[in-house]
């Protein structure tokens, strides 16, 4: 009998997951190594989830739950600083006419439900732990664990985040730049009537928005110019939000006064990434945030990573021949794709940033969702 192909998995975020919730569907033997021993499973406050995200999480098998565990809307509304609502659009649903166009949930609660699919799967995992050293040859990788233990592969698959040292050290030289901007982020009680995301533009911070996240819960965000992380203690952090969110209207009073514990409040700098030519190297290959970041501006983030698995799992299962033409393929395939979601991402921030009042802040967004709504 001919054994089954083997796949190291290197990151248990939303790819590597994914990718090893697909591959061990499809019969592969698949070992997952995550460096946090926590899995990530209490990391995060909120997460926003587009349509074509849902159809990623639909085929493996979880939608059932997420719809479940988060708040699904059709809309966005544009307001001022002081909660007045200018327009309300309703959003494309990228995931087909049979899904939401949004649902909002609290990304540990993602990371969970991912999280027990990987253990269903019968995948191998390794906590704590990490690939130090890799080794190819024309037919595989001989992997060096960091608790000491060798193993072979036929492929290694990279899903370990922005920073990966995986794309390090496969010669890939690309890394995430900052984009000049940063997001304060927390999750709390969300306030009765609040029923979708909303958009303030202005005000002390270049965007203020929310998003609902469960019945009685919802994660919210502002964003301005990034500064230098070590002016800014993170015994402070809930003073500095604050410090930013009480002059905004609307439901941001109710939100404000849940703003107290500064271990609640998330810090984060928008970064940007794309690596062109290709991602991979002989047999091993980057999905994600590996790949391509992009601020969360169209809040595609996650989504991405999500298809970047489901296209890959796709292409490795339909194929008896795992070569540079295969891996080139995938990359072709996404880049397509990810190339003006990230490009997108970017300009709307920038706009931002230099306080563009004219820009074509809609049209941009309709554009790139539109793409979206096609299978990746």
């Amino acid at each position: 009998m001919t054994q089954p192909r083997t796949v190291l998995v290197v990151g248990g975020g939303a790819a590597g997951n994914a990718v090893t919730i697909l591959l061990r569907r499809a019969g592969l033997t698949v070992d997952l190594v995550e460096a946090k021993d926590d899995w990530n499973a209490t990391a995060g406050s909120g997460i926003t989830l587009q349509g074509n995200a849902l159809r990623v999480l639909r085929e493996l098998g979880v939608w059932e739950q997420v719809e479940a565990s988060g708040f699904g809307f059709g809309s966005v509304g544009i307001t001022t600083p002081d909660g007045t609502v200018l327009h309300v659009q309703d959003d494309l649903r990228t995931g087909g006419d049979d899904l939401p166009a949004t649902v909002g949930m609290q990304r540990p609660r993602l990371q969970q439900i991912l999280i027990e699919a990987v253990r269903a799967s019968g995948a191998s995992v390794r906590l704590g732990t990490t690939a130090e050293i890799l080794d190819q040859d024309s037919d595989g990788v001989h992997v060096r664990l960091s608790d000491g233990s060798e193993h072979r592969y036929d492929l290694v698959v990279a899903a370990d985040g922005l920073g990966s040292a995986t794309r390090a050290a496969i010669g890939i030289t690309d890394k995430p730049e900052p984009t000049g901007m940063a997001i304060w982020r927390i999750a709390a009680p969300r306030p009765a009537g609040l029923t979708r995301t909303d958009l303030a533009y202005g005000g002390p911070a270049h965007i203020a928005g929310y998003c609902p996240t469960g019945e009685t819960t919802l994660y919210a965000y502002v964003v301005e110019a990034n500064r230098d992380r070590a002016g800014i203690p993170p015994a402070s952090y809930a003073d500095e939000m604050r410090g930013l969110t009480r002059h905004y209207g609307g439901f941001w009073p109710d939100i404000t006064e849940h703003i107290t514990d500064p271990a609640k409040v998330n810090y984060t700098w928008f970064d940007r990434l794309l690596v062109e030519g290709s991602w991979h190297r002989g047999r091993v290959v980057l999905v994600g945030d590996a790949a391509h970041c992009c601020p969360p501006t169209l809040a595609q983030g996650a989504a991405l990573s999500l298809e970047d698995a489901w296209v890959l799992a796709q292409m490795l299962t339909g194929s008896d021949v795992w070569d540079d033409a295969l891996f080139q393929a995938y990359y072709e395939r996404r880049i397509a794709r990810v190339r003006p979601v990230v490009a997108a991402s970017v300009q709307i921030g920038q706009w931002q940033l230099d306080g563009v009042r004219d820009a074509d802040l809609p049209g941009l967004m309709g554009r790139t969702m539109t793409m979206l709504r096609e299978l990746p």
